[in-house]
């Protein structure tokens, strides 16, 4: 489960989380919509320890994110779809992604679905 509880994150004189508040059961996929500047990526990166809250706390299964055993194998997260090849089919992206992580490539396929391909191969690189 992840939670967050009244996480405030600012900048300086600018506050880009406001006293959040929310928990999604454990494994259940969810993607946060809103306009650009909403917070979005801020929360994200708060809940990966990749930045620290100015107030509130955001947890992994009862444990921030840097105390768990395994984070890589509890959470997979996109922040951006940024890690597509435009050159690369998906096939050929996953399986370079399931390379350097080590995941088994004999099963690996591809199927089309809503989205762009850089968004498909995101998601399924989490």
């Amino acid at each position: 489960m992840i939670e967050v509880e009244h996480l405030t994150k600012r900048f300086r004189s600018t506050t880009a989380v406001d006293d959040l508040s929310f928990s999604v059961p454990r494994g259940r996929i969810t993607g946060f919509l809103g306009p650009n500047g909403a917070g979005k990526t801020t929360t994200l990166r708060v809940v990966l320890g990749l930045a620290l809250p100015t107030s509130g706390r955001a947890s992994v299964a009862g444990k921030r994110y840097r105390e768990l055993d395994e984070p890589l194998k509890t959470v997979g997260a996109v922040l951006e779809a940024s890690n597509y090849h435009p050159a690369r089919s998906g096939r050929n992206q996953l399986r370079g992604l399931a390379s350097i992580r080590f995941w088994r490539t004999s099963s690996c396929r591809v199927r089309p679905s809503a989205g762009s391909a850089a968004t498909r191969s995101a998601c399924a690189s989490a």
